[in-house]
């Protein structure tokens, strides 16, 4: 790969990264209090209570305020496809485009149809009217959701799919086996429940800062009996999605889950790492333990139900283990760098119409494609193919554990909210308001698990991040990268000002709430 330039490939990733850590923080915000508003406004409906309107519409306004910028970065990270990452994009575009065609049509024209009413149509049409509104609104940031998580889970699991040797594309054979496939329905399941747990604890430590202001008692009383019990149960369902997760991450990536565990010889009745503290190495491929608390058999039942199953680590993969069937990398760099001379040789015999010559090229290049991304690598350093173990081994567990954290925080909450004595327990207010950083770290770290753990590659086992970047100057990425952090650091501090501006207002008067609830 010497025709590729390293610094466009960094600069490439670093800005893509930068715009998908800016855009994560408002998307699941949106996903959660989206619902969050649609359940208040139901309450509403349904008791008739002007209250319950007071509460929908400062919730509202504050979905209002993420929603807009959510939307703004989100747009830039698609138009990355097409400015960093065109030969990916030439490469699965027929594939990676369906979805996020779909979500642009469907799921985004659902919101921006209904939204309006959401917003400004109070008063301009019936309860029931607005409150279908509501829900449509939610269920289309949803779906736009949906229509990406697929996209991405197919980037881990590519399914559906055949490449076609005579345009150099991967095409779509079967959408249904996009759309459904158990690594798809998983990453959907997780990452909007990681958005109901983060904009459930938003809105409790929100509340919080009302009692401890002593303002809004029954705003924020109701608003946090709502939120902690949609908040646990989406806490609860997050830790069996991802346990699913993982056995997903165990079946189709493996080299992800070894770096996730610090995992370097695979055993069987492999012992799962609780606790740990990696000492410092000059070896990309090797991280000793300075101290760790394991369970043991763990590990190998949380990857395949069965405590006496082998779970192959990074040396495992990278020197092969016949034992196990597992082929070394340097094998399947081998046969990668084969299928991409066949691809090379097929194309060559086709031009010049020697047809039996293509037969016997097309028929190589097939049996060898599923290690066609390796061969990218077969004059490389195999350690490339290892991704960074520290970054993944930590922030697996700090995510982890903010997730049995949150667990917990919820139960509290609602047991003290259903004896009606948080407003007492200034402390544990305090530590509801300090909370919404910490569901912020967890969502971000899941991702860099999710995608820190899949490099090199940019399709599993397929496609690259080297062979995948578009043809452009290191120096214009850079210039893009620094212009987007600006404008990205600047629209967070915006929406933060806006925000803060508007919970220290609060909710509307409540005399003027009522008055609108009789015209209405």
């Amino acid at each position: 790969m010497e025709h590729i330039d390293f610094s466009l490939v960094d600069w490439s990733r670093a800005q893509f990264a930068l715009t998908a850590m800016y855009h994560w923080l408002f998307v699941p915000l949106t996903l959660g209090l989206s619902f969050i508003v649609a359940f208040m406004e139901t309450k509403y409906v349904r008791t008739g209570n002007p209250e319950w309107k007071r509460i929908t519409k400062f919730w509202m306004t504050l979905f209002g305020i993420n929603f807009a910028i959510g939307v703004a970065t989100g747009i830039i990270l698609e138009f990355e496809f097409g400015t960093n990452w065109s030969n990916y994009s030439w490469f699965v575009g027929d594939i990676f485009g369906a979805p996020l065609a779909i979500e642009g049509i469907m799921a985004f024209f659902m919101e921006s149809t209904f939204i309006a009413i959401m917003f400004f149509g109070w008063n301009k049409v019936g309860k029931k009217f607005h409150l279908a509104s509501t829900w449509l609104v939610a269920i289309g940031s949803n779906l736009s959701a949906l229509w990406i998580l697929v996209a991405n889970a197919w980037m881990q699991n590519p399914v559906g799919m055949k490449f076609n040797p005579d345009t150099a594309r991967n095409e779509m054979v079967n959408f249904w086996e996009v759309l459904f496939s158990p690594v798809a329905i998983d990453k959907f399941t997780h990452t909007i429940l990681s958005g109901y747990v983060l904009a459930s604890i938003f809105v409790i430590g929100i509340s919080a800062w009302f009692l401890l202001k002593n303002r809004e008692h029954v705003f924020a009383k109701k608003s946090i009996r709502l939120a902690t019990i949609f908040g646990l149960i989406s806490a609860v369902l997050i830790a069996i999605t991802g346990d699913n997760s993982a056995k997903m991450v165990a079946k189709h990536q493996p080299m992800k889950f070894a770096a996730i565990e610090n995992l370097y010889h695979g055993e069987a009745n492999a012992p799962l790492t609780a606790i740990g503290m990696l000492q410092q190495s000059n070896e990309p491929a090797k991280h000793d333990f300075v101290f760790k608390i394991q369970i043991p058999g763990m590990l190998s039942f949380l990857a395949f139900n069965n405590t006496d199953a082998f779970v192959p680590g990074i040396y495992d993969l990278l020197n092969g283990n016949p034992e196990h069937n597992i082929l070394s990398y340097k094998e399947r760099c081998e046969k990668g760098k084969i299928a991409i001379t066949s691809l090379g040789e097929y194309k060559t015999a086709k031009k010049s119409g020697n047809d039996s010559l293509a037969k016997a090229a097309l028929i190589r290049f097939e049996e060898n494609y599923p290690h066609f991304g390796y061969g990218y690598y077969a004059d490389r350093d195999l350690t490339e193919l290892v991704p960074n173990v520290p970054v993944n081994f930590y922030s697996f567990r700090i995510m982890v554990g903010l997730g049995f954290y949150f667990i917990l925080f919820f139960a509290i909450i609602l047991f003290f909210a259903l004896k009606d004595k948080l407003q007492n327990k200034r402390f544990l207010l305090y530590t509801a308001l300090w909370t919404i950083p910490l569901a912020y770290i967890a969502a971000e770290l899941g991702w860099v698990v999710a995608e820190v753990g899949r490099q090199p590659w940019l399709i599993q086992d397929i496609l690259p991040t080297i062979a995948s970047v578009s043809q452009v100057t290191p120096a214009s990425v850079q210039i893009t990268f620094w212009l987007f952090f600006v404008i990205f650091t600047g629209l967070l501090i915006a929406e933060i000002k806006i925000m803060l501006t508007q919970i220290r207002k609060g909710p509307e008067n409540a005399a003027e709430v009522t008055q609108n609830s009789q015209i209405n």
